[in-house]
């Protein structure tokens, strides 16, 4: 089955009991037994909901995978993933980060003695240098937010494999339908599912997705006993936005294409990170490992100043200000300042998060339209 059927019927069957088409929406926090442990597989809906698992099995044949575990945001994911580690172990990341993974990573897990190392992933070697004896997880992010380098999958997961560590790749800026982890190698694929795999900025959700019944029990385990789980509105919300997530991409990658052309081309802009360029120093791996380059794009202004980025960033009308992305809408965003205020000012501008660096999440809207929009404010 193609990406494309996956979205529309992977996972999903009318209702049983009334033949609706859509998943219906089981609002219920208990449900009647028999006898003692005698039911119809479900007992609390902290523990399973039929909406729930309906999306739990769609996300696992999106991603490639065998078992789908839903959470009440990507956080929540992150928070679950990390809890399946001890106080000692060492995990190492890259030093180009959403902020708030760095921030759960750094304020709140190292309180609780595991170990964090950040390092420059686009070289393979820097990795493999960063391994200590108690190393027991790489975390990849994908393109990266919001510099949008590019970390080959494939072989930093045959480097961890050689010594017996575990690699999660965050796929939220690629989505399954751009980029599947689990093909390459990782043991954990994980989502902020309010962005594009939600689709339309109306739901707060997160996923992982794994092959191994181990790990899936183990975080299974956690979703129940640490309670952090969606509502059954949010998943048919997500479950809702799947079934236009290719042709959204399609689209938006399509506009990012000739933003990222535009701006390169403008005379006020110092440099723009975007991986479909020729130039860009992950353009061969993303060619390989993603279907398109995505619909993220940064860039910074010759005039490195925090005046000059608000210009800019309260000049457009089509482009929203606010933090999050992947929705149909387009959005603009300060790192330095939003996303990414949580990492000392040292860290980002060690990665190039400076004053003057703006995000884009290109949306679905005409292209032509939103050019001028980022023309004007440019002025």
């Amino acid at each position: 089955m193609k990406f494309a059927t996956k979205a529309i019927h992977a996972g999903i069957k009318p209702d049983a009991t009334s033949g609706a088409i859509m998943t219906p929406i089981f609002q219920t926090s208990t449900y009647v037994q028999d006898a003692p442990g005698v039911h119809k597989g479900y007992e609390y809906a902290r523990t399973q909901n039929p909406t729930r698992n309906v999306l739990q099995n769609q996300l696992a044949a999106l991603e490639n995978g065998n078992h789908g575990i839903c959470f009440s945001s990507g956080l929540a994911a992150t928070d679950a993933i990390i809890k399946l580690f001890d106080p000692g172990d060492h995990i190492i990341s890259s030093n180009d980060l959403y902020g708030g993974t760095y921030r759960i990573f750094t304020k709140v897990f190292q309180r609780y003695g595991v170990d964090f190392s950040f390092v420059d992933m686009t070289t393979v070697s820097a990795i493999e240098q960063a391994i200590q004896p108690t190393t027991k997880l790489i975390w990849i992010e994908t393109p990266t937010n919001p510099m949008l380098n590019i970390v080959d999958i494939k072989a930093v997961c045959e480097l961890a494999k050689k010594h017996n560590i575990l690699v999660c790749v965050d796929n939220t800026f690629a989505s399954p339908y751009l980029q599947q982890p689990l093909d390459l190698g990782a043991d954990f694929v994980l989502h902020s599912a309010t962005k594009y795999l939600g689709g339309h900025s109306d739901v707060i959700h997160g996923a992982v997705v794994v092959k191994e019944k181990n790990l899936a029990d183990r975080l299974a385990f956690i979703q129940n006993a640490c309670g952090a789980v969606p509502g059954p509105q949010d998943c048919f919300l997500i479950l809702r936005g799947i079934k236009t997530l290719h042709i959204r991409m399609e689209r938006a990658c399509e506009n990012t294409q000739k933003i990222a052309a535009f701006l390169q081309s403008h005379p006020k802009v110092a440099s723009v990170n975007y991986p479909g360029f020729k130039a860009h120093k992950g353009h061969e791996i993303a060619k390989q490992q993603m279907k398109h380059f995505g619909a993220m794009v940064s860039f910074s202004l010759k005039d490195d100043s925090l005046d000059a980025a608000n210009k800019v960033l309260s000049g457009t009308d089509l482009f929203s200000l606010a933090e999050s992305l992947g929705g149909v809408e387009s959005l603009i965003g300060h790192p330095a300042t939003m996303t990414h205020a949580s990492i000392p000012l040292e860290e980002r501008r060690k990665t190039g998060v400076l004053d003057s660096l703006i995000r884009l999440s290109v949306g679905i809207e005409d292209a032509d339209d939103l050019i001028d929009d980022l023309a004007k404010a440019l002025q």
